[in-house]
């Protein structure tokens, strides 16, 4: 399947800033399961590309004048394979991904949860019962914030959107020894108009990374496209603004286009 995609988002301060810096992770990169065909930025202002340590693509600008609001455009087409692993080990080895975080660190109630299951083991039919238990579990949404949801808060509150859902399942893998990823990217629908900003889970088993989306309870990637990998949110998140001055930072996305063949 290939898909087009073009995105563009808003950003815009409540009072001018004077000093901002944007850092991008907006470029996918070739795997088992993906293959970039064409992929662009449109850019307030020049950008240095550099990778991180996870292996991600990222951008990063800096605006060094007043300005209350900028756009960022993405373009580009992606052919989605049919193969479930990936393959994009960026020569990190995945137990690097069992450590825990702040947003992902589990508080008594998520040990006495898996404590408490012994049937969500280290497999892959472990691991789909978590996701099915807990897609049951977390069925709010979680109040709007600039900040994303710790594990523990999104537990506690049954938040099941895709940030707070994916902190809780990479969480409750790591308590039991499974090294388990964070994924940002775009989630395609074939009843929606659009394409949609997503988050989900990887998970490492039998030498290889499995997919694991606990807000659509879905194992298979066929409808995902990657952007970025990292430990949670912060690390992974598309786009990330540190600024100067006293503004409150608010962003919108104008919906994205596209087409499969």
């Amino acid at each position: 399947m290939k898909l087009a995609i073009e995105h563009t988002t808003h950003f815009e301060f409540d009072e001018s800033t004077r000093h901002s810096v944007q850092y991008l992770r907006l470029t996918p990169f070739d795997s088992g399961r993906q293959k970039v065909l064409n992929w662009s930025l449109s850019l307030p202002t020049d950008a240095s590309e550099i990778t991180d340590g996870y292996g991600n693509v990222m951008h990063v600008f800096t605006i060094d004048e007043p300005h209350s609001n900028f756009d960022i455009t993405v373009s580009g087409e992606i052919e989605i394979m049919d193969d479930l692993l990936e393959d994009d080990d960026h020569e990190l080895s995945p137990f690097v991904y069992l450590r825990q975080s702040d947003l992902t660190k589990p508080d008594k109630a998520l040990r006495d949860y898996m404590t408490t299951s012994p049937q969500f083991t280290s497999t892959h039919d472990g691991l789909c019962g978590l996701i099915n238990d807990l897609q049951t579990r977390l069925r709010k949404e979680s109040t709007p914030n600039t900040d994303p949801s710790s594990a523990a808060d999104a537990f506690a509150h049954l938040w099941g959107d895709s940030i707070s859902a994916t902190h809780v399942f990479l969480s409750c893998c790591r308590y039991t020894g499974v090294p388990a990823r964070y994924v940002s990217g775009y989630l395609y629908s074939p009843d929606a108009k659009e394409m949609k900003s997503h988050q989900w889970a990887e998970a490492w088993l039998d030498d290889g990374w499995h997919t694991f989306d606990v807000q659509l309870g879905l194992t298979t990637p066929s409808r995902h496209l990657k952007l970025a990998v990292g430990l949670d949110h912060l690390d992974a998140c598309p786009l990330r603004s540190v600024k100067s001055g006293h503004g409150t930072e608010a962003f919108s996305a104008i919906p994205n286009r596209r087409k499969t063949g």
